[in-house]
């Protein structure tokens, strides 16, 4: 089993909306390692580390969002793996 890293880049109503709070529960419950943060910009920064099968969870879960949240967008691309403990809100 490789664990695999993706970093996310979430745009639209993804600040103040309660979004990295419940990236990092949707990412416990996945087994999914990294952190989520506010970006200067408006967007989200997700990165998360786990199994493909579980980043390509957590991408869908990232289209959608929390029920206040308004996805416009999200990119990911392959990086480097990293090493996490858990999952931060930065």
């Amino acid at each position: 089993m490789t664990m695999v890293c993706a970093r996310f880049l979430v745009s639209g109503r993804v600040q103040g909306v309660h979004f990295r709070a419940s990236t990092r529960e949707q990412a416990l419950e996945l087994g999914v390692q990294g952190q989520a943060r506010n970006l200067a910009d408006g967007r989200v920064e997700v990165i998360a580390c786990g199994q493909m099968q579980a980043l390509d969870q957590i991408e869908r879960w990232l289209h959608q969002g929390p029920p206040a949240a308004r996805v416009e967008a999200v990119v990911r691309e392959a990086i480097e793996a990293q090493a996490f403990t858990g999952f931060a809100v930065r």
